[in-house]
């Protein structure tokens, strides 16, 4: 199968890419990152004024009904900026989570809010996609939740959240429900924000009217192709500006982009991260066209894109010799949120393993 960007996709990431270029240099990223910003609201603004937010709200609520490899364009421009705003949570899984097991009820409720920016979401369900750790996990009983989810994106500034339990249901939470508490996490990657949840006898609303099992596996491939585009982003970004210094800096009298052992380093990152963007469209299709194929090849563009993802962080960091590691330069934003990006909803090693049970090559 042979397929391509059209032309209205093309204008899509260009009108996210030149609006970014605007609101999100690497000024404001250090600016939001010093002070722990990672939902910057006039980046957020901008973001909503395109009506990305909105991607993938169906059109009976008041969005635009795109496809996932529409967001995933966006998300790769997103990482391209290293941009401190949220976008995967509340354009994308929540929007996924409400639309295929809520009610009617609850669509009326959160979808139009979505769609035009004014409600923002989290979601909780690392558990569900990357594995508990001790004494994390949430339990569901009598509409009540109890527990604790870590590594929730995006539960800061939410009005609602989607928590996965550990029977696999999936339920909505107010962002202040009351026995709710937020614990910030600290993470390497400071445009982003993390959090711990703890629940104690916080009201819940199930959703209940679709396959939630199935919701929530959409929910975590979705995710997972977010993730890989936004990897995919960021890379891409590390390349150009590592070529780009490679031109400038001299040693021994010449740039040392004219040295072989340079060329050879940037000629295979780009060698190693160019086919990733296929794989991540070839997912983000998949998603939408191909409901077999979908889980694995979410699995494959996540994991594959982790590893080649770390691999360009650092050749990159090395191509700028000391200064590579210096705060003044702003590398480290990308090297750190493709660091995050490996690990968020299943490390490379995890997806591998899970597409390797899917394909029956292991239990």
């Amino acid at each position: 199968m042979e397929f391509g960007l059209s032309e209205d996709q093309k204008l899509l990431q260009e009108s996210v890419r030149g609006t970014l270029e605007r609101v999100s240099p690497l000024e404001r990223v250090r600016a939001a990152a010093d002070k722990g910003e990672t939902d910057a609201a006039d980046i957020a603004h901008a973001l909503a004024e395109l009506g990305v937010y909105g991607m993938m709200v169906p059109e009976a609520h008041g969005g635009m009904g795109m496809t996932l490899l529409d967001a995933a364009l966006v998300a790769e421009m997103l990482g391209r900026y290293v941009t401190p705003a949220g976008f995967a949570a509340t354009a994308v899984m929540a929007p996924i989570a409400i639309a295929g097991a809520g009610s009617k009820a609850q669509q009326e409720a959160w979808l139009p809010k979505f769609a035009s920016g004014e409600a923002k979401a989290g979601v909780a369900l690392a558990e569900a996609a990357s594995g508990a750790r001790e004494g994390a996990g949430v339990t569901a009983a009598g509409g009540k939740l109890n527990g604790k989810s870590l590594f929730v994106l995006e539960a800061e500034a939410a009005d609602v959240l989607v928590v996965a339990d550990k029977a696999g249901g999936l339920h909505l939470v107010k962002g202040d429900a009351k026995g709710l508490t937020k614990v910030r996490l600290t993470s390497i990657d400071l445009t982003r924000g993390l959090s711990e949840l703890q629940f104690d006898n916080v009201e819940a609303e199930a959703l209940s009217s679709g396959d939630a099992a199935a919701t929530l596996r959409r929910m975590i491939d979705a995710g997972r192709v977010m993730l890989a585009a936004d990897t995919l982003g960021a890379g891409w970004m590390m390349i150009e500006k590592a070529v780009a210094y490679a031109g400038e800096r001299k040693q021994f009298g010449r740039v040392i982009g004219s040295f072989q052992a340079v060329k050879h380093m940037c000629a295979e990152m780009a060698s190693e991260l160019e086919p990733c963007r296929s794989l991540v469209w070839y997912a983000a299709h998949a998603f939408d066209t191909m409901p077999d194929e979908a889980s694995l090849m979410a699995a494959h563009a996540k994991g594959m894109t982790g590893e080649v993802g770390r691999f360009v962080a650092r050749t990159a960091t090395e191509v700028h010799g000391g200064m590579g590691f210096t705060d003044l330069l702003g590398l480290h934003y990308w090297f750190k949120r493709i660091g995050l990006n490996r690990q968020l909803l299943g490390s490379p090693e995890r997806v591998r393993h899970e597409a390797a049970v899917m394909q029956g090559w292991a239990a």
